[in-house]
């Protein structure tokens, strides 16, 4: 099937004037080791304590909007949207990956009614000084070295969550490098059927345009998070089905101007 390409969006405007973006971004310099330091150690000296991960988590995401306010980078979403996401129940969340901001948009967009946390690859929880903070987040820890074990992994980890929480998956599996999604994986769509979860699907837009692939320094700008309706898998269908159709939703919202 031939993919048609996004309309490119226009130049990302900043939000924040020249002196005010160079004084932003000192304060990130000078400070940014230092919470990142905090953030780290604290789930080493306090991950014991009654109602930590519920406190760590709000950190984390305070944490996240503090960093795109220091880049002066606003994420966007409508207040129905919002509102969507507080009463979202018994959901999987899938985004799409265009760059590496998407992730901390997502978690300065989502409203703190709504629980979430992240599969993380197992490579990542191995480094000594963050896996106790990735436990105390509730991170899902998957080894894809096996398919199989991932799946029944991510699986169980789903099955045990409250309903008000969901796990953040990026269907594409990577960061995307051409003008449109990349082509969808099967995990979300498979752990939704094993579950009974719906999918709640959320398109960022902009991101890419702010801090593209190869650059280290974003700019300032708008991030607009997108949050669609639940997506329910059709049990008479293939999976395959599922994630081709999946994918036309959320391509859809993502060719919108």
């Amino acid at each position: 099937m031939t993919q048609r390409p996004c309309p490119r969006h226009a130049a990302p405007v900043a939000i924040d004037a020249a002196p005010v973006r160079l004084l932003k971004r000192t304060v990130l310099f000078v400070m940014g080791a230092f919470y990142f330091l905090f953030i780290a150690f604290v789930p080493l000296l306090c991950h014991k304590r009654r109602g930590f991960r519920g406190w760590y988590w709000r950190k984390i995401k305070r944490a996240c909007s503090r960093l795109l306010w220091l880049l002066s980078i606003r994420t966007d979403m409508p207040e129905e949207e919002r509102a969507a996401l507080v009463a979202d129940q018994n959901s999987i969340i899938v985004i799409n990956h265009r760059s590496h901001l998407d992730g901390f948009a997502l978690m300065d967009a989502i409203p703190v009614e709504k629980w979430i946390t992240f599969a993380a690859k197992k490579e990542l929880c191995d480094a000594a000084l963050l896996r106790t903070g990735f436990t105390c987040a509730g991170l899902v820890e998957i080894d894809r070295s096996s398919g199989r074990v991932a799946l029944e992994t991510l699986s169980a980890a789903v099955r045990d969550m409250p309903a008000r929480r969901s796990v953040v998956l990026f269907p594409e599996g990577t960061r995307t490098k051409g003008e449109t999604l990349g082509a969808f994986k099967a995990g979300a769509v498979l752990v939704a059927r094993e579950t009974g979860r719906s999918i709640r699907p959320i398109v960022i837009h902009d991101s890419d345009q702010l801090l593209p692939r190869g650059k280290t320094l974003p700019r300032s700008g708008n991030i607009r998070v997108q949050v669609l309706a639940p997506f329910i898998c059709d049990p008479d269908a293939s999976p395959d089905d599922d994630v081709t159709r999946l994918r036309a939703v959320m391509m859809a919202a993502f060719d919108q101007p």
